[in-house]
């Protein structure tokens, strides 16, 4: 194929797919969890993450990576002082990061390299990048992978688990810091602006047709891979930003699921 026969575009599909596979993994307990600003806050966060990195001279990835952990750390800090009103802690990280982005930008020099982060830049994608994001990627299905069916009695009944003896406090601190990760490695390919949208489409499209728990989470990475990969496509020949045209595919799944639960329920 001849879109394969360019070495940054088999970066990109790389990273994409590992994407696609871990973001839904996060995005299936933030949905049911009820927690999608988390996303939107983390994702501020990186992009100033990123505005730092570049001021400093440092791989912008790895910036994004740093700020958005300390960030998720920050949330769950906030949370502890405010049990009562959790979402205050999102939109006091999410505030912080916009101001952090705004100002940091200004000092940026390469304006067009900072703008490949709001909404995702395919031809951007280092092979440091690339092996960072496949290394971390990895660490989170792992993660993910033994915390399962601690994290589904979580995700269902947090009290029910805490009276059971699972250490919420600790699964909860680290499924936030894995959250981080995702947002902040998805930023270069996806783009920081929509990377939130990722988590959340396919998961919500999953929903509409799923039976299980587990079914809903394969459901998810499916659609994620799917219209990530032909996004990707879609972006190189048409000339359009990625992150823009995976969210309206991810749309366009989710409507479709939509309408085929409805046709099942008449």
């Amino acid at each position: 194929m001849e879109i394969l026969s360019y070495d940054f575009m088999q970066r990109a599909f790389v990273v994409a797919i590992f994407i696609s596979i871990i973001t839904p993994l996060i995005g299936n307990v933030i949905v049911l969890k009820r927690l999608s600003t988390v996303g939107d806050a983390l994702s501020h966060s990186s992009l100033a993450g990123v505005a730092i990195g570049l001021c400093l001279g440092i791989n912008p990835v790895l910036g994004a990576v740093i700020l958005a952990i300390v960030s998720a750390l920050c949330i769950e800090a906030i949370r502890k002082e405010f049990p009562k009103y959790t979402e205050i802690a999102t939109s006091v990280v999410m505030s912080v990061g916009v101001g952090l982005a705004a100002i940091f930008s200004g000092f940026v020099k390469n304006a067009a390299n900072f703008n490949s982060f709001l909404f995702g830049s395919i031809v951007a994608v280092s092979e440091f990048e690339m092996y960072m994001v496949v290394a971390l990627s990895v660490t989170v299905i792992l993660a993910m992978y033994i915390m399962h069916d601690k994290l589904f009695y979580i995700t269902f009944d947090e009290e029910g688990a805490r009276l059971a003896g699972v250490p919420v406090n600790r699964i909860n601190f680290i499924f936030t810091v894995l959250t981080a990760i995702v947002v902040s490695v998805s930023a270069r390919t996806v783009g920081a602006l929509v990377i939130s949208s990722l988590m959340v489409l396919p998961v919500a499209a999953a929903l509409q047709i799923s039976k299980s728990y587990k079914n809903n989470i394969v459901l998810a990475v499916i659609f994620a891979v799917l219209f990530t990969v032909v996004g990707l496509v879609l972006s190189f020949y048409l000339d359009l930003k990625p992150g823009g045209t995976i969210v309206i595919l991810g749309t366009l799944v989710l409507m479709i699921t939509i309408l085929i639960r409805k046709l099942r329920g008449a």
